[in-house]
């Protein structure tokens, strides 16, 4: 293993006009605190961001597009102007600390509930339902508590629906650029409506949008072509996760077809392809020889995210797998993620119990290692 003190980790690179203070990514997590009604972002939401710029990049959030895009209760939008003004928040405090934050935006496709749509079911692909068991994060009526309910089956989506929501990607990508980001993730991973797309267990469309692989990665490609023309290329990235089969995702296919997207990404230059990699036992673990195609046929960054440990990162930057590496419930305890790995210093416990909803507990105070020094001093 690489000395700490020489991990790839830590140096500061430029890519294609783009400086990164080092290669560890704050990933999007999905913490449910806007506020309400409409979804806004807040200033604590801002304060939560503005702690983690010691990242070299920050990834914001899973953020609709639209109001039909949501799945669970108190997820922010991008698409009122409260929103774009509660972002500006956001965007404002990473940059006056010198950070730099990306937004990613998605739908959640047949990933949500009757409750986030009038009543009416949801959209996908195909009218196929997820698996027993599958569910979503609703809040009480009265924004308290909260609980899990099984994701309302779907209906599929019509040729209209598909262009109108991707026209909504589009404008959410134009509307962040107005909030102050410095660029656009596609949410393409995890069982929503993009990955929907891509895989055969889900999409089972007999027309442009389905079938073959060429035709499964349409969707998003058509997107992509759209918003090179929002964003410099360099400036957006996609996140796919083509090893998880949770959520009636099982299809043994998926990695090839998301290598003809990579192929389709690099024509149009896209800046950074994001893997979500599994980080539960019950999934496969990616083969290195994906790991090597995807970089023979992706030229531009590669981010990787999923349980990765000091060693594993330095192991996936030396073979030259990935370019940077996400952490993500490390990131959430420890603001200070980059010092504290670097210099082998103690890291705070994670507090699952406040990741979804609730104020600043679990959110805000988590201490910087200089303030939990100092507390622990006063202590003695």
């Amino acid at each position: 293993m690489t000395a700490k003190s020489q991990s790839m980790l830590y140096e500061s690179f430029q890519f294609k006009g783009i400086s990164f203070k080092n290669r560890i990514v704050m990933p999007p997590m999905t913490r449910c605190r806007a506020a309400q009604p409409g979804n806004v972002p807040t200033a604590l939401m801002a304060q939560y961001y503005g702690q983690h710029t010691d990242a070299g990049l920050i990834i914001a959030e899973a953020t609709q597009v639209s109001e039909d895009a949501q799945g669970y209760s108190f997820t922010p939008g991008i698409h009122s102007k409260e929103q774009i003004e509660g972002w500006k928040l956001v965007t404002d405090a990473v940059h006056r600390n010198g950070g730099q934050i990306f937004l990613q935006i998605w739908h959640t496709g047949r990933m949500s509930h009757a409750s986030f749509h009038h009543g009416d079911a949801p959209f996908a692909p195909s009218a196929i339902e997820t698996p027993d068991g599958t569910t979503v994060w609703i809040a009480n009526e009265d924004g308290s508590g909260g609980s899990m309910h099984r994701c309302t089956p779907p209906r599929a989506m019509t040729l209209a629906e598909i262009k109108r929501v991707q026209d909504d990607f589009v404008q959410a990508a134009a509307n962040a650029k107005e909030a102050g980001f410095d660029g656009v993730e596609l949410h393409g991973g995890n069982g929503y409506l993009i990955d929907e797309f891509l895989r055969k267990s889900s999409n089972q469309r007999d027309d442009a949008y389905g079938g073959s692989p060429e035709s499964r990665v349409r969707f998003v490609v058509e997107i992509l072509e759209r918003l090179v023309k929002v964003f410099p290329p360099s400036r957006i990235g996609v996140r796919f996760a083509p090893h998880n089969q949770s959520r009636g995702m099982d299809d043994p296919d998926t990695p090839e077809t998301v290598l003809l997207a990579l192929v389709k990404m690099a024509a149009l230059d896209i800046g950074y392809v994001h893997f979500a990699e599994v980080d539960w036992d019950a999934e496969p673990n990616v083969p290195e020889e994906f790991r090597a195609l995807a970089r023979a046929v992706f030229p531009n960054l590669i981010i990787v995210a999923g349980n990765y440990t000091q060693e594993r990162a330095d192991w996936t930057l030396e073979k030259g797998y990935a370019d940077m590496v996400a952490f993500g419930r490390l990131f959430i305890a420890n603001p200070d993620l980059p010092r504290r790995l670097q210099e082998q210093l103690p890291l705070n416990a994670l507090r699952p119990e406040h990741l979804f909803g609730g104020e600043a507990e679990g959110y805000i105070d988590y201490p910087r290692s200089e303030d939990a020094a100092a507390m622990a001093q006063a202590r003695e």
